[in-house]
């Protein structure tokens, strides 16, 4: 077969919106952060662009007019909004006299949810997509590249071109009672190690063992301590707070209770029915809270309206209320209008994305960003619901720490023999903490 074109385009609106979205659809772990009107909004917000350090350089491949491969890369001249963290790396090249920035990452801008990044027809143009992506780096003279939070398949590609793996954990609820006890863990087995690919072009490409995980596909149900999902989706949130042990659910009802009593209570809107001013008021929110920690949003309130109005089936609203004004909150991406990767409609996802109040109300976090987007969840057939980056508080509340895992590739020989070293040390602590979390799982044992 005939080595595709590689075309590199500096904005994602010289790519045809059917043709990128045809390529999503048929991948395993799709999401609507892939969408091309996602991508084209960041870009056409300024939120994503060469001003803010994000300079687009989408790489597709070609055979004829047929598009096989794709990806979103960005140059950068920083490491900030992408939740995979490598200042140290920065610092170590600084130290050195060398140039850390610019970089590339295989990325979506500001949000750290796993899935697709190496849009694909099949195994093979997935590959020399990865490699195109680490030639142009070279010829562009970049200091490295790096793909963030990755599906399998992407891993799997990046590990045989040769680029390093680097794991981290989320936390993820899943709509099933647990299958196994407590006690069973989907952990790899005692001792397994990640593999680690070597950068630079190594004769031998080193292959991802089955005890190289990262998230598992779109619909899979597989996180620790719930191994193989259960007999079926919850009934209700009741029947969700009853598979708790007897602490948590004390827990959940006390900090709900707060926030009942404090007189506030919630609505939710959907596509289409959240309203202009929901979607302003929702902003407000947002930005004062990034504010408050002392930063500017990544998003603007243009990069909103554009999800408004060019896909509005993929956001959930909800919004709480006290004596009729309301006073906070929450941001819920849905999965809404992506295919699966045989045609067959795709489960139902949720992803907590953002969120923010204007009142302070004890526990109206969790109400907000936990209890009535699974009580939601639950009602509407979800799936999953995925918690965004970090956070082990969130397993008070039933979200279930699983892997996630990117991949990188540095030019400098002495720094990625370093990077390696470090990747080795940093897996044998993810592992540990896994197991770690794994003693410490919310649902209740059968003596309960």
């Amino acid at each position: 077969m005939s080595t595709p074109i590689v075309r590199i385009h500096r904005s994602p609106s010289e790519i045809d919106p059917a043709a990128w979205d045809g390529l999503l659809a048929s991948q395993p772990a799709p999401s609507p952060f892939m969408r091309h009107a996602y991508l084209a909004a960041l870009d056409a917000s300024g939120c994503a662009s060469p001003a803010n350090g994000w300079t687009p350089q989408f790489i597709t491949l070609w055979r004829g007019k047929l598009l096989v491969a794709a990806c979103p890369l960005y140059v950068k001249d920083h490491s900030y909004g992408e939740y995979v963290f490598d200042w140290a790396w920065a610092n170590a090249y600084q130290e050195h006299g060398l140039a850390y920035y610019p970089k590339a990452v295989a990325a979506v801008p500001f949000t750290p949810v796993p899935g697709a990044r190496l849009l694909a027809r099949d195994a093979e143009s997935r590959v020399l997509l990865v490699q195109a992506a680490v030639a142009w780096c070279k010829e562009e003279a970049l200091s490295s590249l790096h793909l963030l939070f990755g599906a399998d398949e992407d891993i799997a590609a990046c590990a045989e071109a040769g680029l390093m793996l680097r794991h981290t954990v989320q936390f993820h609820w899943i709509n099933a009672p647990p299958a196994l006890g407590t006690d069973v863990s989907s952990l790899p087995p005692e001792g397994a190690r990640s593999a680690l690919g070597r950068p630079g072009g190594g004769t031998t490409a080193p292959t991802l063992g089955t005890d190289v995980s990262s998230l598992p596909p779109e619909g899979a149900r597989s996180a620790l301590g719930r191994p193989g999902g259960g007999t079926g989706p919850w009934k209700d949130f009741d029947a969700f707070l009853s598979s708790l042990s007897h602490d948590k659910r004390k827990k959940i009802r006390q900090e709900r209770r707060k926030v009942h009593d404090a007189g506030v209570s919630f609505r939710w809107s959907r596509g289409t029915d959240i309203s202009g001013a929901d979607w302003d008021f929702f902003y407000r929110c947002y930005a004062r809270t990034y504010r408050e920690h002392g930063n500017p949003p990544y998003l603007n309130r243009d990069f909103f309206h554009r999800m408004a109005s060019g896909m509005p089936e993929a956001w959930l609203l909800f919004v709480a209320e006290r004596e009729g004004k309301p006073i906070a909150t929450s941001l819920i991406a849905l999965s809404a209008g992506l295919g699966g990767a045989d045609d067959s409609p795709a489960p139902l996802v949720a992803y907590g994305r953002y969120w923010g109040a204007l009142e302070r109300v004890d526990c109206l976090h969790f109400e907000a960003c936990y209890y009535q987007p699974l009580a939601w969840c639950i009602a509407h057939g979800v799936e999953r619901f995925e918690g965004g980056a970090q956070g082990e508080h969130k397993m008070a509340r039933a979200l279930m720490p699983v892997r996630t895992t990117s991949a990188h590739w540095l030019a400098h020989p002495a720094f990625a023999d370093a990077v390696e070293r470090f990747l080795e040390r940093e897996g044998a602590g993810i592992e540990n903490y896994l197991d770690h979390l794994g003693e410490r799982s919310p649902f209740r044992h059968d003596d309960e």
